[in-house]
């Protein structure tokens, strides 16, 4: 059993198909065809289920591309150990959305000027979605909200966000899910940790949203909330880049509700210049502004305040 099979093979399953598996990889189907067969007769297992043209991992292919996405990247961290400590190449970083916006501008920056031979790609998304891209090697690392399994991956703790209820300005105080009005949720697809949150809130009551309305930006959650149409639960930090605070109403959600811990994951045991330069940049406190200089007179002295 080779590398270059497991690669093939995992080429396969993240695809779709043989298909589109040879684009990627630049070669022709009948040799990809070919590799996965040879690497089924060595293993003695059929890794795949066919139903006509199209492909579905049997419980042994399950089984093994574990073991490949685990054996690639140990290779890969062989290369970048035996050649280069520094950072380079192309690192894909997941980010929830609220976290993009709000927390990542600045260190991602930074990171790009301290290390120009990383190409950097930021992906957004939720939690799961996330999780399961860094489980298949499809993202390095990403910034995620607790909770996440802990068997798969090895976790860095970042940011300890405060989450809020927002309603339209002048919205009656909210202590409970019978005082929403009108009793709507604007909230990301399911699988967001902010959404989850505040079916908890619900649940709490034995109650349910009377409708969940499925919005795809924190601008557009924002707008409806503004709107009247219904109540949400984002990370208070997003409201500092919204120009009219006024035009909504904040409400505080119960303690054990109200705090969100993200984090950082990347496959278990994997380790990466790229993703250990990263992590260095968030832990770096952010340069201060200079105090603005004092207008001076003409005899070159301070001007008094």
């Amino acid at each position: 059993m080779e590398l270059a099979d497991l690669h093939i093979f995992r080429s396969v399953v993240q695809t779709g198909g043989i298909t589109r598996a040879a684009e990627k990889l630049h070669r022709v189907q009948s040799n990809v065809t070919t590799r996965v067969r040879q690497l089924e007769q060595d293993l003695g297992v059929d890794l795949f289920t066919r139903d006509g043209k199209r492909l579905h991992l049997s419980p042994a292919g399950k089984v093994l591309l574990d073991y490949a996405d685990r054996l690639l990247d140990l290779a890969g961290e062989a290369r970048e150990a035996v050649h280069d400590t520094r950072p380079r190449g192309l690192f894909r970083l997941g980010s929830m959305e609220s976290t993009a916006v709000t927390r990542l501008p600045g260190p991602l920056s930074d990171f790009m000027r301290r290390y120009p031979e990383v190409k950097l790609e930021l992906h957004t998304g939720n939690t799961p979605a996330l999780a399961t891209k860094v489980l298949v090697g499809e993202l390095d690392a990403a910034v995620v909200a607790e909770p996440v399994a802990d068997a798969p991956f090895d976790k860095t703790p970042l940011f300890d966000e405060e989450v809020v209820l927002i309603a339209a300005a002048g919205h009656a105080p909210i202590k409970s899910p019978r005082d929403a009005d009108p009793p709507a949720v604007l909230a990301f697809e399911r699988g967001c940790a902010y959404r989850l949150r505040l079916e908890e809130w619900f649940a709490r009551k034995n109650d349910m949203p009377e409708r969940i309305i499925e919005m795809s930006s924190y601008h557009a959650i924002l707008a409806c909330a503004v709107a009247g149409m219904g109540i949400a639960v984002v990370p208070r930090i997003v409201l500092a880049t919204f120009p009219d605070i006024r035009a909504l109403s904040v409400h505080e959600l119960p303690a054990g509700l109200n705090r969100v811990q993200s984090v950082l994951i990347r496959r278990k045991g994997v380790k990466s210049p790229k993703i250990s330069a990263f992590l260095d940049v968030l832990a770096t406190p952010p340069a201060e502004e200079p105090p603005p200089a004092k207008p001076r007179g003409r005899n070159g002295h301070s001007a008094a305040a």
